[in-house]
């Protein structure tokens, strides 16, 4: 782990330096939302500063400034995720919107009565809600793909899964609970084998896989920004053209709109057709900052460090006898979940807090599969590339208080 600056890195995060009940504060709690970086910090300030405007159409400097920079963020976003095209970039709120937004509107234009979506059950809420609610009003049957003890998906049984009816495959790419990373590349090949369009849920893994969606081949990738060192309500949306040209628009207003007359009205080209309303031109601004810093850290050695983090978390657990991690898939990044023998999470969660340590607890918007194992909650601690192997010791501490305190 030396060879990573580490403490280099954390000068560049001023939330980490503070206390918390005295104590300095260690932040576990990366899979639900990542810390941001003073150069994504001083890009939101900048622009309120400088660049304050609404964007598109304008013929004024500041409306031409901020329009480039948006324009010129998208395209960074394309190489950032290899897509083929500017166009297939989409900048929404988030994964939740994203995966609406192919709900809704893939649903509308290809999913009929007796169809089927194939999806997992370690999915987040956000990839489930979505295609449940669309198969209730299409007539259609969601699927769920079983997962093997270790928190590994079932190939075999994914496999048996696909048929005729199957529509569309969605499926995260790194479980927010587990932390497996998925053999996406060889769930979309055997999908396309078919002629089945998938979808990955990036939310877990862009920012510590990153992703290609020209090996991967894909036909939708989402991802949030805010799970990325980027500020929140902003996220992206990767469709391939062809399926993007095809599928209506989801929601109506704004850019999104080429000509209103009173008989009717003509869409924008993409990717206008998928940004109604006012965009979050903030929100551009630091997602561009954001993937600036990743980009110069390398994602081979963010990787690497992460790794390495999880690797040291993971044996100080099992170091422990009366500690049940959830989740033990052979490939696997940043996530631990975990139970400290019969003490419920969240009575342990509130020791460790006092402890200035914010760890998760609760069933991290994936009850379906919490129901699986049969538990209600889990203590979650997701690790990003400014935590240290110190920080994972002051959670060992923290967890020997717990096992005291509770007997």
């Amino acid at each position: 782990m030396a060879s990573f600056p580490v403490d280099k890195i954390r000068d560049d995060f001023p939330i980490l330096h503070q206390t918390v009940y005295g104590r300095p504060l260690i932040y576990f709690d990366n899979a639900a939302s990542t810390q941001k970086p003073v150069q994504v910090i001083r890009a939101i300030s900048g622009y309120y500063e400088t660049d304050n405007c609404n964007i598109h159409r304008g013929v004024h400097f500041l409306s031409q400034r901020a329009t480039e920079t948006y324009e010129e963020t998208r395209k960074m976003v394309q190489r950032f995720i290899h897509a083929a095209s500017s166009n297939e970039i989409i900048f929404t709120k988030g994964t939740t919107e994203s995966i609406n937004l192919v709900a809704s509107s893939f649903g509308k234009q290809y999913i009929s009565p007796g169809d089927e979506v194939l999806i997992s059950i370690m999915e987040h809420h956000a990839n489930i809600v979505p295609w449940q609610q669309m198969c209730l009003e299409r007539g259609a049957r969601l699927q769920f793909i079983p997962i093997h003890d270790n928190g590994e998906l079932n190939m075999e049984a994914y496999r048996s899964m696909v048929k005729e009816k199957t529509k569309l495959v969605a499926i995260t790419h790194v479980s927010n609970v587990l932390g497996t990373i998925n053999p996406v590349k060889e769930i979309i090949a055997y999908a396309h084998s078919f002629g089945i369009p998938v979808l990955v849920d990036g939310a877990q893994s862009v920012s510590h896989l990153g992703a290609d969606m020209q090996d991967l081949d894909c036909d939708f990738f989402c991802f949030s920004g805010h799970k990325m060192y980027a500020p929140m309500g902003i996220g992206v949306l990767y469709g391939k053209e062809k399926f993007l040209e095809a599928i209506p628009p989801y929601q109506t207003g704004g850019e999104m709109i080429k000509e209103v007359h009173t008989d009717g009205t003509t869409f924008n080209e993409l990717p206008f057709k998928f940004e109604a309303g006012t965009p979050n031109v903030e929100g551009v601004y630091g997602l561009n900052a954001a993937i600036r810093y990743v980009e110069n850290l390398g994602l081979e050695n963010i990787r690497k460090y992460e790794n390495e983090i999880l690797e040291y978390a993971t044996a100080k657990l099992s170091e422990f006898d009366d500690i049940r991690i959830i989740g033990t898939a052979k490939e696997k990044t940043s996530v631990i979940s975990f139970l400290i023998g019969t003490i419920h999470p969240y009575d342990a969660g509130v020791i460790i807090d006092k402890m200035g340590i914010a760890v998760r607890t609760g069933h991290h918007c994936a009850m379906p599969l919490l129901e699986r194992y049969r538990i209600p909650a889990t203590v979650r601690a997701s690790f990003a590339f400014y935590n240290t192997a110190e920080e994972v010791d002051s959670l060992m501490e923290a967890i020997r208080k717990v096992k005291k305190i509770f007997g």
